[in-house]
This record gives C-alpha cells, structure tokens and sequence, in this order.
C-alpha cells in the first residue's frame, strides 16, 4: 500500500493509516469477534448524526470537529462554501468536543438544536465565534443567532441518551482512526487529517467520484 501524504488510502476492503487497519467493510459473524473499529456505514450514516448540505448528495465528506478549535472556525467557512458551490454533497458533522467544559456545552446545545431542526443555524453561529469559549458566550452566541437556550437545553435534555449516545460513539471512532485532534475529514473512503483549503476540498472531492 503506497502511503500518500496528509492522507490515507482505502486499499482492499480496509482503511489503513501507517499500516493498521482502522476501518472494516464488513462486520465477522461471531459475536466475540466484534471488530474495534467502526464500519463504513457506522461512520457516514448514522441515523442520529445531523447532515447539512445535500442529504441525497453522491460524496459524504465527514468532520471531526470541536467548537473551540481555531482551525476547524477558521476552515468552516471554506468547507461551507465548497459544499454549497458543489451541491451534490452530504456533510457530515461530528460534534467531537475535545477541549474541556465548555466544548461539551456547546455541542449539548448544538445537538438540542438539531432536535429542533435548528443545527446548522447553532452550528455556523458558534464555529463563527473567536478565541475559546465559556458558557455565558456560548448561550450569547447562539442568542444573537435567533435561538431560544433555554429551548435548546431543554431539547438536549429531553434525548439526552440519544445525543450522549451519539458524542460517545463518535469518541469511539475517532479513537478508532487514531485522530490525534480536531479537524480531521473522511471524504469518501479517505481520512484527511488537519485543515482542508478549497482546493484540497475540491480534489479530495473528485477523487471520491473517481
């Protein structure tokens, strides 16, 4: 397998980053041989994880983020933009919180949005706030964006274990991959660690089709 630079290939069925492999096609039939990785369809379809852009779309591009990364603020926007110019893509965003107390808040307010068919408004107002996060500007923030917080923490609380459910497997996968931190893209069957440009996007893209 040819190790390609700031990305990794699937080759034969398996993801595969410096030699393990982190994803499986297919699960084996015995129950005690539960793979520790997650599956494809584990990964890009998970029922419960909100997908923005076109949910129909022929490419899945996947998102490790956390809401108090500068990286993943500052490629938002170009992530954004590249989604939309295509059309034809589902985005999928994984709420990865990593960065203590006030990430998590952000993505249980973030998620209670979703329940209230509000996440993408939640989502690009708080990946536009600056520098690290507390909970009075979490709540100022997605304020000023039209949301009711208290509507929203009481939709995370009303399916608190169906969105605790989804942080903690989405944990479990990123430990799977061996994401050593935030952002990290699956575009496809590739995984793309650090932040992307529009043109990495848009080739990363092409190569999915391809």
């Amino acid at each position: 397998m040819t190790n390609l630079t700031r990305r990794t290939a699937l080759t034969g069925g398996l993801l595969a980053m410096g030699g393990t492999a982190l994803w499986t096609a297919t699960r084996p039939a015995r129950a005690q041989e539960q793979p520790l990785h997650p599956t494809i369809e584990e990964v890009m379809f998970d029922l419960t994880n909100p997908v923005l852009g076109n949910p129909e779309g022929d490419v899945t591009i996947v998102e490790f983020f956390d809401y108090q990364c500068p990286y993943c603020k500052a490629n938002h926007p170009v992530l954004n933009g590249v989604v939309k110019a295509d059309g034809n893509v589902r985005l999928v965003m994984k709420d990865w919180p990593i960065f203590g107390a006030p990430s998590v808040r952000a993505a249980q307010l973030a998620l209670g949005a979703a329940s209230l068919d509000a996440y993408q408004t939640a989502n690009n107002a708080l990946m536009a706030t600056e520098g690290r996060l507390d909970v009075a500007l979490i709540e100022e923030t997605l304020a000023e964006a039209g949301l009711d917080v208290a509507a929203l923490d009481a939709a995370y609380g009303e399916n608190r274990d169906k969105w605790d459910g989804l942080l903690t497997r989405n944990g479990a996968q990123a430990a799977a991959f061996q994401l050593r931190g935030t952002p990290a893209f699956i575009i496809g069957t590739v995984i793309y660690p650090g932040a992307m440009d529009k043109a990495g996007l848009e080739n990363a893209i092409a190569m999915a089709r391809g």
